[in-house]
């Protein structure tokens, strides 16, 4: 088989950048290890930038997001017992998030790429990048026992952290720290506790009140990295994350049984460079943050945008600039958003090796954030998202 790029990976930076190239005309075939069931049942981040839903209308693929997403004009910072809104609207000259889950994101894209009949090849066992650092680029799999070759121009890493395009080139630097607690999670049919994000800092730990609809709640408490999700009864889970919240948050909670219930852990990684030759990686494969800053899927959007640039250039005008600039452009903001949201996650939650000072420090912290608008504009820039 040939195709113009070839993209491994089926998640929403995979499709998403099938998409775009589909839209100028580019030839691509995805590569997925996992059946589509099992992509479309990972529960992952749904807090979109405006340019992550900007890009998604300019690959056709955002009817559904602008007709169900949630517009959310501001958060809430929960300490000493109150809440504090920070007016993301107002700090920032009118910008916003939206709140869309990632399964539907993917499910959109999926749709769109099916809808048009393009290529993607779900569990391909075995796959591997050949000559990527040469002029003629290919990658091979098995599909029931079949091998397969797909001759290529370029090759997309869209597979995230355990995938094979990271660990197909032995050059990487990498840089990584992991936190000492992670993220228990549920999932409930019920409607949430508030109308916008609310993050809290309490003495027992951080917690989150999230959603995916005004049906659907999303919650999450911090716990201890080597924590068992088999010792959380939904009892449980909600007694300890009402005991995190603000007396007027903790009553408006509606409990009920959960659906979904994992433990993640935090920590955050980056690999760079982020090109190599006819190689990109997109993505987790080249980042990971913590959840606390809303930018795991925003960054790969990102990525994808940059090389979606590139690529387009280089299919229109022949030229090579926009793929040479990839890696420092798509590095120059991922640093930023990974400084962003190790921030978020160091005044939000509770360090045990710092002990009272650290928790003091914290305090100040929160309480000049919320009470200074220089500092509330900055929380609220980097939340909407830096400019590209």
């Amino acid at each position: 088989m040939r195709t113009q790029v070839a993209i491994i990976g089926s998640g929403p930076s995979g499709l998403l950048l099938g998409q775009l190239l589909a839209t100028i005309g580019v030839e691509t075939v995805i590569l997925e290890r996992s059946s589509r069931e099992h992509v479309l049942g990972r529960v992952r981040a749904g807090v979109l930038e405006q340019g992550t839903v900007d890009l998604l209308g300019e690959a056709g693929a955002a009817d559904r997001l602008h007709a169900e997403g949630l517009p959310h004009a501001g958060i809430s910072l929960a300490f000493d017992g109150r809440l504090h809104r920070i007016d993301l609207t107002a700090l920032t000259g009118g910008k916003h998030v939206t709140v869309y889950g990632q399964t539907e994101v993917t499910h959109d894209l999926m749709d769109k790429r099916e809808a048009a009949g393009l290529v993607t090849v779900y569990e391909a066992a075995n796959v591997a990048l050949h000559d990527f650092d040469g002029t003629a680029p290919f990658v091979t799999y098995d599909k029931d026992g079949v091998g397969h070759r797909i001759d290529c121009d370029f090759i997309a890493g869209c597979d995230g952290y355990h995938g094979v395009s990271r660990r197909s080139e032995g050059a990487l630097k990498t840089f990584e720290r992991t936190y000492p607690f992670g993220w228990l999670g549920v999932l409930a049919e019920v409607p949430p506790a508030d109308h916008e994000l609310v993050y809290a800092n309490h003495e027992r730990g951080f917690a989150l009140c999230s959603m995916r609809s005004p049906h659907r709640s999303r919650y999450y408490v911090q716990c201890p990295a080597d924590e068992r999700v088999e010792a959380w009864s939904d009892d449980r889970f909600w007694d300890e994350l009402r005991r995190r919240l603000p007396p007027q948050t903790a009553a408006a909670v509606t409990t009920g049984p959960s659906f979904e219930k994992s433990i993640a852990p935090l920590r955050s990684f980056v690999a760079e460079p982020m090109r190599f030759g006819k190689l990109f990686l997109v993505g987790d494969a080249a980042h990971i943050v913590p959840p606390t800053g809303a930018k795991g899927l925003n960054l790969a959007a990102s990525d994808v945008r940059y090389l979606f640039a590139g690529l387009r250039e280089f299919y229109r005008e022949r030229s090579q600039a926009g793929l040479d600039a990839y890696s420092a452009k798509a590095l120059a903001r991922v640093w930023k958003a990974v400084r962003f949201s190790w921030w978020m996650t160091t005044i939000l939650h509770r360090f045990p090796e710092t002990g009272e000072f650290g928790q003091r420090i914290q305090e100040a912290e929160l309480d000049y954030l919320v009470h200074s608008k220089a500092a509330s504009t900055a929380l609220a820039e980097n939340y909407v998202g830096l400019p590209y």
